[in-house]
């Protein structure tokens, strides 16, 4: 990362990919790179702060929190995903917490940059809205799905989500998902997920191997 200029960055960042040189360049001179440990905030739910985070590498999760604690896991954010955007299009607090997963890299955009950058290219305006459309979209799933899918299907779901296609056509999960993050995932109990994931097991439904990754057996319909 310190190798690598803020303009090299900002090239290898999607959103900025419809950046002229000229404004690619103006914005280099306004971003700064940050590094985030395991377990620290990026932002805060209720918060503000004016600033756009871009991750460069590592990843993080989408934390919402009530007024007894419980935590639900909403995503998870990686390379080339970014957070911040609504709070500074509508100059609210963060409707959500980003906790980095991992050691996490990230450019730091200000407010009044991103939104020039908006204001100055149509294309990056129209980028982030089609993110923002795919965010309520996913989160009008998420509501749906806890209202009518039970929680056999709700972790079938979050597990295909997970899983990529492998080099031989198997879907799989490299990084170990906890129980614990399952649960806050589908808004059930650590020990309910406990059992579907054995149920599933069991069914044949999914293989866990030995490195801790989870092999999925895709069906045509989830079970249950």
């Amino acid at each position: 990362m310190t190798m690598l200029s803020n303009l090299d960055l900002i090239r290898r960042v999607s959103l900025f990919s419809m950046l002229t040189p000229a404004q690619a360049e103006a914005l280099a001179a306004t971003v700064a790179k940050k590094r985030f440990k395991r377990g620290e905030i990026l932002v805060e739910q209720g918060r503000k702060t004016d600033a756009l985070f871009i991750v460069l590498t590592g990843r993080t999760r989408v934390l919402m929190t009530d007024n007894k604690g419980r935590e639900v896991i909403l995503a998870t954010l990686q390379s080339g995903d970014y957070v911040g955007e609504m709070s500074l299009i509508d100059n609210e607090p963060h409707s959500a917490t980003v906790v980095a997963d991992q050691q996490v890299d990230v450019l730091v955009l200000g407010r009044d940059s991103f939104l020039r950058c908006l204001s100055e290219n149509m294309e990056m305006a129209h980028s982030v809205m089609r993110v923002l459309v795919q965010r309520l979209r996913k989160a009008s799933e998420n509501i749906s799905s806890l209202a009518l899918v039970g929680v056999f299907g709700r972790v079938a779901k979050v597990l295909l989500d997970s899983a990529v296609q492998d080099a031989d056509g198997t879907l799989l999960i490299r990084d170990k998902v906890s129980r614990q993050d399952l649960a806050k995932m589908v808004g059930a109990s650590r020990e309910m997920v406990s059992r579907v994931m054995k149920d599933f097991e069991e069914q044949g439904f999914i293989q866990l191997l030995d490195s801790g990754a989870v092999r999925v057996i895709e069906r045509r319909t989830h079970p249950r």
